[in-house]
């Protein structure tokens, strides 16, 4: 399965933020939307970071309520790893462990054209492995 497919049972909207605005906006934003992450993009599109609820929280420990003030992009993460639509679930698996986080921004011409979670992932793995176990239950019953 590859994120292509993912993104056409889920769908390819993504919550996007301007990296000038503040963190408390930020908190409001994912707070309403019951997320973990958002991208920061530009108004053309493309990426300029991605702000997690982690980020939000290193934020606050350095920098105390001072943090909330601050534009998105003094906290977010610049070096932001993508994926394409042919990118496999096993390979996005991968980037995520790698690099120890949950969402992947999918581009496409160098633009947002939608994001991936861990959950996302998780549940077509579920879901593929266990209509693998229902046909090798089928063929063994069958033979």
């Amino acid at each position: 399965m590859t994120v292509a497919r993912i993104l056409a049972e889920k769908g390819s909207s993504v919550v996007t933020v301007s990296p000038d605005k503040t963190l408390e906006d930020v908190i409001q934003i994912l707070a309403d939307k019951r997320i973990g992450a958002l991208v920061a993009a530009h108004a053309d599109g493309t990426v300029a970071g991605i702000i997690s609820e982690r980020d939000i929280m290193r934020a606050l420990a350095r920098h105390g309520g001072s943090a909330f003030d601050a534009p998105v992009s003094a906290h977010m993460t610049t070096a932001v790893t993508t994926c394409g639509r042919s990118t496999t679930i096993e390979e996005v698996m991968a980037l995520m462990t790698d690099g120890r986080f949950r969402h992947v921004p999918v581009c496409e011409d160098g633009r947002l054209i939608g994001l991936v979670s861990i959950g996302d992932v998780v549940a077509r793995k579920i879901a593929s492995v266990e209509a693998e176990q229902q046909a090798l239950r089928d063929y063994i019953t069958m033979a």
